[in-house]
This record gives C-alpha cells, structure tokens and sequence, in this order.
C-alpha cells in the first residue's frame, strides 16, 4: 500500500524541516514510534513504503525504517542517519537488511527507546555544535568568582554570543542578584529539581528570565532545595545542547551535584587571590576538583601580598595561568544601585572580553 501521511494528517507538502521519517507498514511498531516521536515533539511523516514525492528520502534529518519495510528501501538513494527498527529480538536476518538499506545503526524495542527518543529530540532542536561551557569557582572564600562568572556571561552576550548563566551554588543567595534581576518573571532550580531523563533545551532556555542578552538559571529565596545529580545532569545538557555558551558558577565544596556540573564542563577558571592563605585553600579545592575536572586553569586576582604575582600563584599550584584579574579600587556602590558585573568598560570586562577571543572557535558570533 502506497501512500503518505504526517502524524496530524499535515499534506505532504508543507514544511518538512526537522520532521523524522517513518517508513513502516507495522502498527504496534508504528504506535511505538508516533509515541517517541511525540514525546520528543516530533511531528514525523509516515511512509508505508519509500517515498514518492522526489527528495522526500533524502532531505529528512532522520529516517526511521519499520524492518517490514527493509526490502522495500533496498534501491534508495544511500545517506546517513537511517536507522532500522523493530522489535523481533531474534530475526536472524536483521543485519543483512540493514547493510542493503545503509543504515547507521540497527534500533530493537523497548531496549532502545531511550537512545532513540535522545536521536529524534536532537533532531527537533537542531542539534549543532554544544556549547563552549566554562565553570567558575572561587579557591577561597570571597574570591570574586560570582563576580566573574556575571561578568563572561555578560560579555559573551554582548559580544553576540547565545549565552546561558547557570547558578551552581544553592547557598550562595542567587547569582541572579548581581544582575539586578532576582524579580524578573521566570523559572528558578527548584522548578528543576525532579527533573530526569532529557531535558527539551528550547523550552529551558524559553523559560528562564532573560537578563542582559542572556538567560539565568538561579536559585530563589525560599527554602533550601536538594538538586539530585540527574536533574543537574539533564538540565545542564539540555543547555548544552543549544549551543553558544554556558558559564557555571560553581561551589567550592563538591558536592554530588557539583560533580555533575564538573563533569559537563570543558574548562574550568580557578580564581584565587594573591595571599598565602588564599593559595593554600586553593590547592585544596584544586586537588579535590582535579579528580574529576581534566582542564583546570588559574585566574590570579590583585592586590598581592609579599612578594607573590600571577605566575607564582599559578606555578604554586601546578595549574596553568589563564591571565590576572586585576583589582579595582573605588567607591562602593550607592545602596540602591546595581553595578552590572561585565556592563561597564575597565580591567574585569576588558579580561572577560579578552578570554572568549582566545577560547571561543573564530572569535565570531554563535
């Protein structure tokens, strides 16, 4: 039987972007696939057989083949992203099938509807390159590294860059606050904490406030709120996944959840001021960090005491030395006055600005 239809009878001629592809004539297998695919806000086309419309095969992101409809795909026009699919654990021919349609990968049901539902959401979000994701910890207590992951993320988004601000420390009052935004309307980590499997990222970033060009996940000012590991893995992920860049403001104590966001990173800055005590609490985070995190580097901040600099604070804990955060004397801030880590021009936004130019891929926008 020939045919086509979309999973809410859309003509075949409208827009196919980021529309799966299903060629099958199998019912339970098709009631299995229109259920992943809707729980990855798919809206596929199906197929009983190889399309007719011309292009139909080729321009799909990812084509679903139904192992009914293997030997009807035989003379298709080879591409990457097909994926054989059924449920006979046993059907000795499977793989012969699958070389003679080209498929990527051969997919049995229910075992591989978590691997396959992850593939079609990548699909509906576009998935590209993830983003650049930076973590920031203080290697001592008022360290500035609040200030300074405000500060990237700031900068990043001004500079044109997507860009995601994720609080990582539930004790730390909320990064949202030095950003003058603890009242906007939006989404905070306790709307998070049951959070498991995939997060969709679009919807993440949609319903977190938007602050200076860039949206923040922040912790609120109600009662403390136990983020489980898997909800920071999933939603950390999920912001990955939009691509742009992510900067995490992170705890100095590893908890479970600060593992979690470690391991999501692809470098990590260190800040640690010029004192002894600063560096030898800083070597204690470091080593502890370490285990888990392989890019660790230093961000030494001014003034220095003895005769210490940015070269030994970095040679003293065998880190490399990403550059010097230097220290800006001056009035503190009127009480009712917000001061925008990042907004102003000085030492801390010409150092963030300074940082994407050599880590960012190209320096251009994302």
């Amino acid at each position: 039987m020939a045919g086509s239809i979309t999973s809410r009878g859309t003509p075949v001629g409208e827009e196919r972007r980021n529309r799966p592809l299903i060629v099958t004539e199998d019912a339970d297998l098709l009631d299995d696939l229109l259920r992943l695919c809707a729980a990855a806000g798919a809206e596929p086309e199906v197929h009983h057989s190889v399309p007719e419309r011309r292009g139909s095969w080729e321009s799909a992101p990812l084509v679903l083949v139904g192992d009914d409809a293997a030997a009807r795909c035989r003379d298709v026009t080879r591409r990457s992203g097909v994926l054989l699919v059924g449920h006979d654990q046993d059907e000795p021919d499977v793989w012969r099938w699958a070389v003679e349609i080209g498929a990527d990968s051969v997919l049995r049901l229910p075992e591989a509807e978590g691997w396959l539902l992850d593939r079609i959401a990548d699909v509906v979000e576009g998935v590209g390159r993830p983003a650049l994701t930076v973590g920031v910890i203080g290697g001592s207590g008022g360290a500035g590294a609040s200030t300074l992951a405000c500060a990237l993320a700031v900068t990043a988004a001004r500079s044109g860059h997507r860009t995601m601000l994720v609080d990582g420390d539930p004790l730390g009052g909320g990064i949202d606050v030095l950003l003058g935004g603890e009242r906007v309307e939006g989404r905070r980590w306790p709307d998070f904490a049951a959070s498991k499997g995939r997060v969709a990222g679009g919807a993440l970033e949609e319903s977190l406030p938007e602050l200076h060009q860039l949206r923040v996940l922040s912790w609120d000012r109600g009662d403390a709120v136990v983020v489980p590991p898997e909800a920071m893995r999933s939603v950390l992920a999920a912001a990955r996944r939009r691509g742009g860049v992510v900067v995490i403001d992170l705890p100095r104590r590893v908890d479970a959840g600060a593992a979690e966001a470690l391991a999501q990173l692809d470098l990590g800055l260190l800040v640690v001021p010029g004192e002894l005590r600063a560096v030898a609490a800083a070597n204690r985070v470091a080593s502890v960090i370490g285990l888990v995190l392989q890019d660790l580097r230093v961000v030494a901040r001014g003034p220095y005491t003895a005769r210490l600099d940015e070269q030994w604070v970095a040679a003293s804990l065998g880190l490399p030395l990403v550059g010097e955060l230097p220290w800006e004397p001056g009035p503190p801030p009127a009480p009712d006055k917000v001061v925008v880590p990042g907004i102003a021009r000085g030492p801390l936004t010409s150092f963030c600005t300074a940082f994407w130019d050599r880590v960012l891929p190209g320096g251009g926008t994302s």
